[in-house]
């Protein structure tokens, strides 16, 4: 059902798209040259024949999708395309057909006879079918002459948009006024409005470079960059949740945001900003912002109920994987390259030269990327040092295992032997209570042992928590020792009963049991858990953790004694006759239990333990130096290394967490990192129970000149893979990336893109309509090295784009759409401009830049894991109601009432273009929504201050603040009464909700 829906969507859509490409005035009135199929002949043969001629369905064999199918002998024996020969095309005969039984299209009215003349001419002229023009290599445009009067032109832009304006019979508008310059302009770039001081400043300087002076100015503040990663933010579904039935928040996923701001700020080129968010963290591990990069990747929605609350190896999960991928090929290739690779996931794309294979090889690419929280250090000072300290930790093995001899060495010699003094007071704190009574929950024989351990047999549980009941040897508790050791009779000598030698060790509880049993039971507090040694994804901490889900584990490590220590919070105080209890939870199940325990109390102030040693370290330092070997001086010197490191480790500040894709973050429960990418396989028709061959990493082959082949040396690893992939991506040659990225920039400033489907440059998509400009703009770009920034100025500088915003009925009879751009596009400000600039005119706009998303409502637990979200109850005066927009808390499934109606996107899809819809129920919300109503009351206030510093007279000072002008004395008298009668606070909001300030001429 779901395949039919979409195929029938994508069949409007197509013919959508043809439909407005056909409206254009060059395609209706083409001169009788050349037939350009791209523009004129594509979008005719894919909005009215390929719906029944194409690779879904060919009627009668006929294929119009393809030329070697369009050109093919027919059942028939006719051809119907015949290139040279139009009266001997079937394609032409039928179009013309009188017989309206045999007349083409059989629904719908009959071509236009202009564009059945354009068919004609194209078949006589050979019937040439180009590749699709985005998979061309850039041109190298020369800036075309004028071919008739000599007029003075800004920039080169408006050489190509004048050339193409006069071939219609257009002439652009003349220059817009001062004022309105300054506010298009300043809510382009920064997405603000400009201050009444800042417009009058503007309006004073007569110079000739006044106004480049101020884009330079614009281009050069901090809120540019939060501007423009707003927008960005649309085009990569950003949002701080996970979407899906399980809509948890994700308090970590703001680094991205705040990268992005930098990024744009900082004028990062391009291709670089590329490679940074698909393999930041393999390019630069050591900078932060570079690993918070990676937030792209994870970006969009994750599904928690399939990707982690159900099994690993169920084929749910296996499908759960396959669609996250699928976010994040869909996200990378629409993104940078505007391809719609996603449409080959089931089969061949049926538009464009998108193999079935090759979405899967892009899959495989992202094989071994996960979405989840990661550590980073902020400071790249301190990312270096920890790599340091982690990179010799992982070296002492080795130089164990090799008998290297720097572990003899003197110096190092001396620094083990004051570290054992050290260890051997620390191991004489340690006291071995009494036992006064044992319990198993899940029926297991526990008995005492010589040692003080505690030994399980008989019956072995799936799940079981072990209670122990002592009597301290000490009457200050300050820790709590736990050695779990191993033991001939247990199972690879355990120290756990399961078959492999396991345990899990899910949570420890110590309680403290006064001699007067009417007294409850107190509960201690534990706190700074360290093991011996902990199993990947299973460490000690996660005794500690209350999650049932997660446990302490020691496997490969089996065989051998374990130990782990954990400190009280507080020091615990035991009256006379008072015990302890301590349950060992073990409830992960599969019989994952402790074969043999020993408990230990101490009552050392301090730092109880700095180091967990194993009991057979304990062994060898007990041993005279004189009789150690060699082998166990390198054994002692390895173990004091490596908790040297671990000890300056934890002397580093605590790192920060930032929510990313990629193969290093934090495991949970049975979420976790892939050791190694996943197999991936085509899905014959994407069914996941019909698997074909395995697929290698690779990225498109459609580009031309310019295969997708990533190098075999960098497909090992995740991160190695994503870091050719972004290579591929960011390289000059690739034409797809540098069209897509100039013609999102475009579309941001001028209300359309050059092509008008910033997301699909495929064959559904629109063909440009200025494909000269486009190339031209995009080696200008690669020219300045990617810099973002020169693009901006040389568009924002441009007359095309200071032109006035006026209409006209002539010319909107030739260009009623303004392709050709005549006249600059009116828009209506976006929601969150909308939101800023009454801050800003209020005087309220917090301008704090970065940190965790301020949350504009009122959080509170639901029924299962997506919380209650109350915007409702927000108190309108809290702080972060005045934080700019992009510093919202974005929830996927629960968006801002007031945001959203103003078309503000919740993140759950791809947002290359935002709706602009004019409402009734808009017109409410920006009438009655109480923030809005708030900050005109501050308004008010503000306006009341500053015009009593004046005169009385608060009209002028409401106009200045909110419409950035004098009123005219019929506006003034109006306005003045209004003012009278319901007060400046409701004249403000009339003025807020006027046309004037909520459009941008």
């Amino acid at each position: 059902m779901r395949r039919v829906a979409l195929a029938g969507l994508v069949g409007v859509m197509v013919a959508f798209v043809a439909v407005g490409l056909r409206e254009h005035p060059q395609a209706a009135d083409a001169p009788a040259g050349r037939v350009d199929f791209s523009r004129e002949v594509r979008p005719i043969l894919m909005g009215r024949c390929v719906k029944c001629h194409g690779a879904d369905q060919a009627e009668s064999g006929l294929r119009l999708d393809q030329l070697e199918f369009a050109t093919r002998k027919l059942e028939s024996g006719r051809f119907g395309v015949l290139p040279g020969k139009s009266s001997e095309s079937e394609i032409i005969r039928r179009i013309t057909e009188t017989d309206t039984d045999l007349r083409m299209p059989p629904d719908g009215p009959r071509l236009p006879e202009a564009e059945v003349q354009t068919l004609k001419r194209w078949i006589e002229q050979g019937a040439k079918w180009p590749s699709h023009w985005a998979y061309e290599p850039i041109q190298q445009v020369a800036i075309p002459e004028m071919l008739s009067q000599q007029v003075h032109l800004s920039e080169p832009i408006d050489v190509f948009i004048e050339l193409e304006r006069r071939k219609a019979g257009l002439q652009g508008a003349p220059r817009a006024d001062k004022r309105t310059l300054i506010r298009r302009v300043y809510f382009d770039l920064l997405g603000l409005s400009p201050s009444s001081e800042e417009v009058a400043e503007f309006l004073a300087d007569e110079s000739p470079d006044a106004y480049v002076r101020l884009v330079d100015r614009l281009l050069a503040s901090p809120h540019y960059g939060e501007r423009w990663a707003r927008y960005w933010m649309d085009v990569v579904h950003f949002a701080e949740t996970h979407g899906h039935d399980q809509d948890r928040p994700r308090d970590h996923a703001w680094p991205y945001r705040d990268y992005l701001i930098g990024a744009f700020n900082d004028d990062t080129p391009y291709g670089h900003f590329i490679r940074e968010q698909l393999a930041g963290d393999v390019i630069a591990p050591t900078d932060p912002r570079s690993i918070a990069a990676t937030g792209f990747l994870s970006a969009g929605p994750w599904d928690e109920s399939s990707l982690r609350d159900i099994r690993d190896d169920t084929l749910d999960r296996e499908i759960a994987r396959y669609l996250d991928r699928d976010d994040i090929v869909t996200t990378v290739m629409q993104t940078f390259v505007s391809t719609t690779v996603q449409c080959a996931r089931c089969h061949d794309h049926k538009f464009d030269p998108v193999k079935q294979s090759d979405y899967y090889a892009l899959q495989a690419v992202f094989a071994g990327c996960d979405k989840g929280n990661r550590k980073y250090d902020p400071d790249p000072r301190l990312a270096t040092r920890r790599r340091e300290l982690l990179a010799e930790q992982q070296q002492i093995p080795q130089w164990f295992a090799q008998k290297a001899d720097r572990l003899l060495d003197s110096k190092l010699q001396d620094e083990v032997a004051a570290w054992e003094q050290q260890q051997l007071k620390a191991s004489a704190s340690w006291k071995v209570p009494e036992i006064l009574a044992l319990q198993s929950s899940g029926g297991a024989t526990l008995t005492k042992q010589s040692d003080g351990s505690v030994y399980s047999e008989g019956m072995r549980p799936e799940k079981d928590i072990v209670t122990l009941t002592l009597r301290s040897p000490v009457s200050r508790v300050t820790g709590l020792r736990l050695d779990v050791l191993s033991d001939d009779r247990l199972p690879h000598k355990g120290p756990g009963r399961q078959d492999n030698g396991n345990l899990h060790l899910n949570e420890v509880v110590v309680m403290v049991q006064d001699e007067e049993t009417s007294k409850p039971e107190r509960r201690v507090e534990l706190m700074n858990p360290k093991a011996d040694f902990d199993q990947a994804g299973w460490s000690i901490d996660r005794a500690l953790d209350g999650n049932p889900g997660t446990a302490w584990g020691i496997y490969p490590e089996v065989g051998k004694s374990h130990r782990a220590v954990f400190h009280f919070k507080q020091p615990v105080e035991l009256a006379a006759g008072a015990r302890l209890k301590v349950e060992l939870h073990q409830v992960h199940g599969a019989g994952h239990l402790i074969g043999r325990a020993r408990v230990s109390v101490s009552d050392t102030v301090g730092s109880l333990s700095l180091d967990v040693v194993p009991s057979h370290i304990e062994q060898i330092v007990a041993t005279p130096s004189s009789q150690r070997s060699d082998d166990q001086r390198r054994e002692l010197a390895a173990l004091y290394l490596q908790q040297r490191c671990a000890h300056q480790l934890a002397e580093l500040p605590a790192q920060q967490m930032v929510y990313c894709g990629g193969s290093q973050f934090e495991a949970d429960g049975s979420f976790r990192p892939a050791a190694t990418p996943r197999m991936v396989k085509l899905l014959h028709r994407g069914d996941i129970t019909q698997p074909r061959d395995v697929v290698p990493p690779a990225a498109l082959q459609m580009v031309k000149s310019f295969a997708g082949v990533l190098p075999a040396t960098r497909l090992e690893g995740d991160a190695d893979r994503r870091a050719a992939l972004g290579e591929w991506l960011s390289d000059s040659r690739n034409s797809l990336t540098w069209r897509s990225i100039v013609n999102r920039i475009w579309q941001q400033h001028f209300g359309r893109g050059i092509v008008d489907s910033p997301n699909d440059f495929g064959g559904m998509g629109s063909a440009p309509t200025h494909p000269e400009l486009l190339d031209w703009l995009a080696t200008r770009l690669l020219a300045h090295e990617g810099s973002l920034k020169a693009l901006h100025r040389e568009m924002v500088t441009s007359d095309t784009y200071c032109q006035s915003s006026a209409h006209r009925d002539d010319a909107a009879r030739l260009d009623a759409d303004n392709r050709l751009l005549w006249r600059m596009n009116r828009r209506r400000l976006d929601a969150e401009s909308i939101r800023d600039a009454l801050l800003r005119t209020s005087g309220t706009l917090d301008l704090r830049m970065g940190g965790a998303s301020d949350r504009q409502f009122v959080l509170s637990p639901g029924i299962h894991v997506t919380p209650n979200v109350d915007y409702v109850s927000f108190d309108v005066n809290h702080p972060s109601n005045f934080r700019r927009s992009v510093y919202r808390f974005l929830f996927r499934t629960l968006p801002d009432p007031f945001m959203e109606t103003l078309d503000c996107p919740d993140g759950s899809q791809l947002i290359p273009v935002r709706g602009e819809s004019m409402t009734a129920l808009q017109a409410l919300a920006t009438l009655n929504d109480k923030s809005l109503i708030r900050l005109c009351q501050l308004l008010a206030e503000r306006a009341s201050r500053e015009s009593a510093k004046a005169s009385p007279d608060h009209v002028f000072a409401l106009y200045r603040r909110i419409l950035l002008r004098e009123p005219n004395a019929e506006e003034h008298s109006a306005f003045k009464q209004y003012v009278a009668k319901h007060g400046m606070a409701n004249a403000c909001r009339w003025l807020v909700n006027s046309n004037e300030f909520m459009f941008v001429d």
